[in-house]
Parts: C-alpha cells; structure tokens; sequence
C-alpha cells in the first residue's frame, strides 16, 4: 500500500490497526470520479477492504463506472460521526482496477474469490456471492491514504 503518512494531524491519524478496523466494519462509503470535461460526480456504495485495497461493487451502467473507463482516477470518504468529537474517517485515493468480467456472472477468478466471500456475508449474511449481471468489482490501491480520529483530541 502507499505511503500513509500524513502533513497535517499526526495526532488525530488513526494508526494502521484503527484504521484497518474502521474500513473493516463501515458499510458505506462515497465514491467520488471526474467527467471528461472535469465535472465531479459523487456516489454511494458497498465496499469491503482486504487490508489492502478496497473493493467497490459497482454497477456497470453507471457514469461512475463510464467515467472510470475513461479516467480511472478516484478518491473515497468513509466517515461517520455525529458531534464533532465523534468525527473519524479515512480519505483513500488512487487508480481504480476493473477485475474480473463485467457484468459479473460467477465466471470463476482467483482474485475476486475472497472479497466474495467477505462482501455477501457483510452486506446479506449469504455464503455465497449472489450475482445479478449488472454489477461487477472495482479495486483500489491506494496510492494516498489520510485518516483522522477526533475522539482523540
């Protein structure tokens, strides 16, 4: 993974544990890309982080996954909190990698075998992955990657 060392708030930086943790046990994050002529666009989704990388289910007839085709650059937020004192997250930014076939039917494909199996059991309480031909994986290797605590303040 990138270098995690951030400029700005050591102190409130989650470390590596925290931070895998975190992105091990929130179900949402937004996905934020860029159009041809440099528009932002934001989306919600389901995601599950291996420790390394985060794994986005996407629709295939989305403009995310249009304007990744086109430009793959993208940062996700994963944050919550309510009061200020409550507020953490992690920024991760980088590349998106398309894996596997899209839509995704089950074709087999080692890489995806694990967030497979993580992904169901998070987000249906399933064994097993249940393929609707309209989705398919994105993977992000994060090339940056900023966090901040501040219940630690």
């Amino acid at each position: 993974m990138a270098d995690t060392q951030q400029r700005r708030g050591r102190r409130i930086m989650m470390t590596p544990e925290e931070r895998d943790a975190f992105l091990r046990t929130q179900r949402t994050c937004r996905v934020a890309t860029v159009s041809r002529q440099g528009a932002p666009h934001v989306g919600a989704l389901w995601f599950c982080w291996d420790g390394d990388a985060l794994w986005l289910y996407s629709l295939t007839r989305s403009r995310r996954w249009a304007q990744l085709r086109t430009d793959p650059r993208l940062a996700v937020l994963v944050d919550e909190g309510e009061e200020y004192g409550e507020l953490r997250g992690v920024e991760l930014s980088g590349r998106a990698e398309f894996v596997g076939e899209a839509p995704r039917m089950g074709e087999p494909c080692p890489e995806l075998a694990e967030v497979e199996r993580a992904f169901p059991a998070k987000y249906f309480g399933l064994e097993r992955m249940p393929y609707d031909g309209r989705h398919a994986w994105l993977k992000l290797t994060p090339e940056s990657v900023v966090s901040w605590d501040f219940r630690k303040l």
